[in-house]
């Protein structure tokens, strides 16, 4: 039995998918479905049952041969205030299934995030000196990332870390404020003909990096005795204004519009990113990420063709 917690949300979904097209169908869903709209995620994936997180534990008991948790599930809101919630839902609940797969001898596979790094001023390796997060969403994965370090050498399942960057592509439709600025700008081309773009967006540089890569690492670590925490991104910084190109160039048509920077987001902003792979290629990951621009014209394939839903 594979458990994947979030799994009616953008990664979690889509590494459904990926565990359907390895076969896998024997998989217990946890997710809260209050926002409606992620069911839309779920339609076409095959899977053994689906719970509401505050379910789980209570379930694990009647499971006896659970073999891999896919941990997914989080507050990934960078702008909540409440510390208190945020390390509830992604510290506290975090802690309590890690020890789950600690006592069932399973692997644990969990999604870290790249807000770890802050600013990103010392660089984006997986190691102290770099980590110094702008928010508490950034805090509640460094935290938990501490704890995983404290016990990860001893501990009796394989623990593995995954330190996402800025991933885009289908199922993050539900996602609002927080989903994607290729889906964002794909919506204001579709319905307004323009594009906006924070001023000085082409200075601001992520490291964007697609859905599906990011479903390629965590089924690399599937098969791997691997365990450490690593960078899942593209390895490539590209601006804002990449994917607004690449969109206009693909739409056939589209202006920018350069509006001002939210001063909500002041001071908690990275202006840049880009992953150093250097850990996941000795980890014995390999493949090849797209680029921004393939990544793109696939996502917007989908857009058009389905509303972003597989």
């Amino acid at each position: 039995m594979i458990i994947v917690t979030g799994g009616a949300g953008f990664i979690g979904s889509n590494l459904i998918l990926g565990l359907n097209r390895l076969g896998r169908t024997d998989i217990l869903v946890v997710d809260n479905l209050t926002n409606p709209a992620k069911h839309r995620n779920l339609n076409r994936a095959r899977f053994a049952d689906i719970i509401p997180k505050e379910d789980l534990f209570d379930a694990v008991g009647l499971l006896s041969d659970i073999d891999l948790i896919f941990h997914q599930g989080a507050c990934a809101d960078t702008t909540q205030a409440d510390g208190q919630y945020m390390m509830k839902n992604n510290y506290d609940y975090s802690k309590r299934l890690l020890h789950v797969a600690e006592e069932r001898g399973a692997r644990f596979i969990y999604a870290s995030s790249a807000a770890v790094y802050g600013s990103g001023a010392a660089g984006f390796r997986e190691e102290f000196s770099c980590e110094d997060p702008l928010n508490v969403y950034g805090f509640s994965k460094l935290a938990f990332d501490n704890y995983v370090r404290q016990r990860i050498d001893r501990s009796t399942a394989q623990i593995v870390g995954l330190r996402y960057f800025n991933v885009y592509g289908p199922h993050e439709q539900h996602k609002g404020r927080m989903a994607s600025v290729a889906m964002h700008l794909f919506g204001q081309l579709n319905t307004q003909a323009r594009m906006k773009l924070f001023e000085g967006s082409a200075d601001f540089k992520r490291d964007f990096v697609h859905v599906d890569d990011v479903v390629a690492v965590n089924q690399h670590f599937m098969t791997s005795d691997a365990r450490g925490i690593f960078n899942c991104g593209s390895g490539h910084a590209r601006a804002f204004t990449d994917i607004a190109a690449t969109l206009r160039k693909v739409h056939g048509s589209g202006e920018i519009e350069h509006i001002p920077f939210p001063d909500d987001l002041v001071g908690k902003y990275q202006r840049f990113t880009e992953a150093d792979l250097r850990n996941l290629r000795a980890a014995g990951y390999s493949q090849d990420f797209l680029s921004l621009e393939a990544g793109v014209e696939a996502y917007y394939a989908v857009l058009r063709a389905s509303g972003g839903f597989r």
